[in-house]
């Protein structure tokens, strides 16, 4: 038997030719040969499979994550514009307050007023206090020089420093030489208590205007309008206002009988209309907050003549840049015109003080007929972080939100010292959950709310002259 070469060509996973064996069998070639080489590749076909399955499935849930953010998308743009808008109060922060340098120039303008203010008070009183000052700010005067040396700064140290001596000189400023004589309604310390509300009435002009002021003429001696009530609604969006109502007696208070009314500016958006719930009445003239300004204006309720003046600082809050807030923001209530036994003051915010709480004492000097300021002090407390806050014997009282039936009263700072007391726990009661107002009356020692369109009247009570901060 010859033994017969076939040659196969076949093509095999290296493309090349195989050679096989055969034998020559009853006429025939035979010959075996490996057959595998021909068979489809099912394991490599299955893994193949389940990649492009596993691929379809990973390309399915991107498409999804892809529908899903495209969903979601427009709701992140509106979250980011939303926290934009709420952040741009606090812009300030950045471009001019706690994180931004210092300028030196500046603050060295500033000190330099502050030797002259310093010098001035003490040559005219010459003690062991205004030595005290002089030494301090010739102390602040070294340390700034090393800090222009060495090119480095602590900006919120040398700015408290600078805050505490500013606040010692309008301390000074306001210390007559004979204390005791020149305020003597003043002798009683800080409020240790406040009783439960004495007065509870709606607005004669009806819940539904829930921002505003009222409360009984507030200067000591005062004449003309001595046991006079008023109400000062806020009647255009609970923002503005342009009406004073006045009532001669309690008694035609609490009936609503027997008022008048004042238009202090011809519309609400007059240059002279009210803006915010600041209002105070003070002998013959009503005391606000000016439309769209920085300014605090006086209407005469005899003359009608309104006068102005801007109060000191720089950026001055207006037009709801620093409301009082706590838990809600009223709407702009910026400027907050109070009175006490001292006089009048505004409560206000500035950019310069970061936006916490800063106190002016206003004075209105009958023979010029010009409304001015004879004082500032600064404080650390942030006045959005405050409900609202009133003036008793030159001492600054703020309040913040309990829940809905009760205000505290947390916080006080004495002008005549420059010491504060944040330890306060003092409840006052409410009968809705919003306080436009709150403004003390030195004629009978009571505090007075604009409760959401109740008006509110409570009983103050103070500790001894020794315990005061």
């Amino acid at each position: 038997m010859l033994p017969l070469i076939l040659l196969l060509l076949a093509s095999s996973s290296d493309g090349q030719a195989q050679r096989v064996s055969g034998q020559k069998k009853n006429g025939a070639c035979a010959c075996e040969m490996n057959s595998t080489m021909w068979l489809f590749p099912a394991v490599k076909y299955e893994a193949v499979l389940q990649h492009i399955e596993s691929c379809e499935v990973s390309l399915n849930n991107l498409q999804e994550q892809v529908q899903l953010s495209n969903q979601r998308l427009p709701q992140i743009q509106t979250l980011v514009k939303n926290v934009t808008a709420r952040l741009e109060p606090y812009q300030y922060l950045h471009d001019q307050g706690l994180y931004s340098a210092l300028s030196l120039h500046l603050l060295g303008q500033e000190l330099r007023q502050l030797e002259t203010n310093i010098g001035d008070i003490h040559s005219q009183l010459n003690n062991a206090q205004t030595q005290k000052l002089s030494k301090e700010v010739g102390k602040l005067r070294t340390d700034v020089g090393r800090l222009e040396m060495a090119n480095t700064i602590n900006m919120k140290t040398v700015k408290e420093k600078l805050r505490y001596l500013k606040n010692s000189v309008e301390s000074c400023k306001s210390i007559p030489k004979d204390f005791r004589g020149h305020h003597r309604y003043c002798l009683k310390g800080l409020i240790t208590n406040i009783s439960d509300p004495v007065v509870t009435k709606i607005s004669p002009h009806g819940k539904t205007y829930i921002s505003g002021s009222w409360g009984k003429q507030a200067q000591m001696n005062s004449e003309g309008q001595k046991n006079s009530y008023w109400v000062q609604p806020l009647l255009s969006s609970h923002i503005l206002g342009n009406t004073l109502r006045v009532y001669q007696t309690y008694e035609d208070f609490m009936a609503s009988a027997n008022h008048k009314d004042f238009t202090v500016a011809a519309s609400y958006t007059h240059a002279n209309a009210i803006e915010g719930p600041s209002s105070v009445l003070y002998g013959e003239a009503l005391y606000y907050h000016c439309y769209r300004s920085a300014d605090v204006c006086r209407y005469d309720l005899n003359s009608k003549a309104v006068k102005r003046v801007t109060l000191p600082g720089t950026g001055v809050g207006f037009n709801n840049k620093f409301p009082y807030c706590y838990y809600d923001c009223r709407a702009n209530s910026d400027v907050d015109v109070e009175a006490d036994e001292t006089g009048l003051w505004a409560i206000y915010a500035t950019v310069g003080n970061h936006g916490n709480l800063v106190v002016s004492q206003l004075v209105w000097d009958e023979e010029a007929m010009t409304l001015n300021v004879s004082q500032t002090w600064e404080t650390r407390l942030f006045k959005k972080a405050v409900s609202n806050a009133f003036m008793v014997c030159g001492v600054l009282y703020a309040t913040r939100y309990v829940d809905e039936h009760r205000e505290e009263v947390f916080y006080a700072f004495d002008t005549a010292t420059g010491k504060e007391d944040n330890s306060l726990t003092l409840p006052l009661e409410k009968v809705a959950k919003g306080v436009a107002s709150l403004s003390y009356n030195p004629t009978n020692r009571q505090i007075y709310m604009y409760n959401d369109g109740y008006l509110l009247a409570y009983q103050a009570h103070f500790t001894p002259y020794s315990n005061h901060i």
